[in-house]
């Protein structure tokens, strides 16, 4: 077979490995990995010899194994541009943190800590003191505790006050979260039985009552974030379900899911339920998430009665679903900053991007334009500046949109649009935008350092688009 021959000429692993240009990869990469994958590229070789590729020289298999080592260290995980026109985007990390949580985290990796040690008295602590105090000062709540996420905080809070009895809820708020994770589900995790009362579009106190029975032990309401029934509803609120709870003898368990501290109509948002206001409606838990419009790392908080915040604690689930030293210096750092509501809107990311006037996006639109159009013009693109609707995301206020302004890249083809977002996921810093109405949509509201943008783009454009 015409080449094979030549395979003889194939530098073998030992002399390609006491190469001089081979020495920084091992410092890099450390021996055994460049061992390894030098061996992969020469087996590829070989097969690509046999199909009647010619021999590369040593510079060859050099560039091979630069290339191949490149990819084996390239993560998915790394920083990109999201211009999906979805703040919180959940498949993309949620909140972005405030600058004060990431030097907290980085305090709380770099060095040991007083996790579950209390300095005052030099004996063992616990890991909820270093938020209990700010949770409970920003919400009013007796008492609160934390988990990794609000879904465990949901199933821990129903396991520890219902477990073995019967949890009453509207149709209507049986609701599904994202990765087919659904309020049912989690209640039969918990050991606790659903009793579904009133219909999905109307439910009244007086379907509650009729429920209650002997085995009875809570009434959940749950907020639904992530979708909204209109038209001809009916729903019992907050502060009149804690009255029937309350004469009924039950606990009120408020779940908020996505979850506010703040009145989001002061940054001309629509307004949320705070979980100061369910506590004030007399709910006896409240439960909401940390990363999405708190703007926090992920996690769980449970506010509400301290005896109710004992049990959940007493709870073997507690140390299965706590949270690491990193998370916990981010979240009190993230508190602190609700203790100055006058600068949050500019500290806080999360705000401060959903927030953003659109005179202002479409005034960054303009400046990027011309840029933007030179890059891709060329290629056979078309960008134009474009009026959209930002969403939320994670689940918050799912019918309303903000106000945004961004870039539309036109171009002959659908199969040259779909290759220029692959090209764009596949730069070292990605550009995420959306496919819409035959172009791609770049939603500038979550866009922060436009030379860095600026620079991908060009890195991408420097390859050639189909």
């Amino acid at each position: 077979m015409p080449g094979l021959a030549d395979l003889r000429h194939l530098p073998s692993v030992d002399r390609m490995m006491n190469l001089p240009s081979i020495a920084p990869l091992i410092e890099r990469h450390g021996r055994v990995v460049v061992t390894d994958e030098l061996r992969g590229v020469l087996v590829d070789i070989r097969e690509a010899v046999k199909a009647g590729a010619e021999v590369p020289d040593e510079a060859g298999v050099l560039a091979s194994l630069i290339s191949r080592l490149g990819y084996l260290e390239k993560s998915n995980l790394r920083p990109l541009f999201n211009l999906t026109g979805t703040v919180l985007h959940t498949n993309l990390g949620r909140a972005l943190l405030a600058e004060e949580a990431i030097a907290a985290a980085i305090d709380a990796m770099r060095d040991a800590a007083a996790l579950e040690f209390d300095l005052d008295t030099g004996r063992r602590g616990e890991r909820d003191s270093h938020l209990r105090e700010l949770l409970c000062e920003l919400t009013g709540a007796e008492d609160a505790t934390i988990v990794n996420n609000n879904a465990a905080a949901v199933l821990i809070s129903l396991n520890a006050i219902g477990a073995g009895r019967q949890a009453i809820v509207s149709r209507g708020e049986l609701i599904e979260i994202g990765g087919a994770f659904r309020m049912p589900d989690i209640m039969e995790r918990a050991g606790v039985e659903l009793v579904e009362v009133g219909t999905t579009n109307r439910t009244h106190a007086r379907d509650y009552i009729k429920a209650v029975g002997p085995e009875t032990a809570l009434i959940l309401k749950v907020h639904t974030s992530n979708y909204r029934i209109e038209g001809f509803t009916a729903e019992v609120e907050g502060a009149e379900l804690a009255r029937i709870a309350r004469d009924l003898g039950l606990a009120l368990l408020n779940d908020l899911g996505s979850g506010t501290l703040v009145d989001l109509s002061r940054y001309g948002l629509a307004k949320e339920p705070t979980v100061r206001e369910a506590i004030v409606e007399g709910a006896d838990l409240v439960t909401f998430s940390g990363d999405k419009l708190l703007g926090g790392p992920q996690a769980g908080f449970i506010v509400g009665r301290k005896h109710l915040i004992a049990e959940i604690n007493r709870n073997p689930l507690k140390r299965a679903l706590r949270v690491d030293k990193i998370r916990i210096a981010a979240l009190a750092a993230t508190l602190k900053l609700y203790r100055d509501p006058d600068r949050l809107g500019e500290r806080l990311p999360t705000l401060r991007m959903l927030s953003r006037k659109q005179p202002e996006i479409r005034a960054q639109a303009e400046r990027l334009l011309p840029q933007v159009t030179s890059l891709l013009q060329r290629q056979g693109y078309g960008v134009e500046i474009c009026p959209c609707s930002s969403q939320i995301g994670s689940g918050a206020l799912p019918v309303d949109t903000v106000p945004s302004a961004g870039l539309r890249i036109t171009a002959a083809s659908g199969s040259a649009l779909e290759a220029l977002a692959s090209l764009f996921r596949s730069l070292p810093r990605p550009i995420l935008g959306r496919l819409q109405d035959g172009a791609m949509v770049l939603d500038l509201r979550c866009l922060t350092d436009e030379n860095s943008f600026i620079a991908s783009l060009s890195e991408g454009t420097g390859h050639a688009l189909a």
